[in-house]
């Protein structure tokens, strides 16, 4: 069985989930804010695959996650499910439906910015760590994180998004 295999950053890991961070806000423009966002690189050489955001409401798709579209989305691209020799990078730790999926796409690594904790102050989260997850499979997954922390947070804490979790409250649609 798999241990708790969380490790520290790198440089590099910070620039990613930076670039990430700016990708991911510019849906502030847009009608459709969200704080998610996920890219998923190649591993040995950073060469990037795809980068998206959390689609949930204008898919009406409860499972439509920044890095569940990002693994769809990369499979689609290289035209196999298994995503070997590749790493997710996302402005927020995987929920545990999302990090099944990182299992199940058999990606190497996941690289996250904002905590499953962090979240939660502003929207619903089920509350079971990456790296639990990861520990409970037969799979393994190297669970890097938090980096740029303060970063990805700022994301949740935006204005527009403080507006939009609000309405989101109020009108549970």
């Amino acid at each position: 069985m798999a241990k708790d295999v969380s490790f520290a950053s790198t440089t590099t890991d910070e620039n990613y989930i930076a670039d990430l961070a700016r990708f991911t806000e510019r849906t502030f423009l847009t009608d459709s804010p969200v704080p998610f966002g996920a890219m998923v690189l190649n591993t040995e050489t950073g060469e990037r695959l795809i980068r998206t955001v959390n689609n949930s409401r204008k898919e009406n798709d409860a499972t439509c996650h920044a890095e569940v579209r990002a693994i769809r989305l990369a499979g689609k691209r290289i035209k196999r499910p298994i995503l070997k020799g590749y790493t997710l990078f996302s402005t927020c730790e995987p929920c545990p439906m999302c990090m099944a999926a990182i299992l199940w796409a058999r990606l190497d690594r996941v690289v996250f910015g904002a905590t499953i904790e962090d979240a939660s102050w502003h929207c619903h989260q089920i509350h079971i760590k990456a790296t639990d997850v990861v520990a409970k499979s037969d799979m393994k997954c190297v669970v890097t994180g938090p980096v740029a922390r303060d970063r990805c947070y700022e994301l949740f804490t935006a204005p527009v998004m403080t507006k939009t979790f609000e309405y989101w409250r109020n009108n549970r649609t």
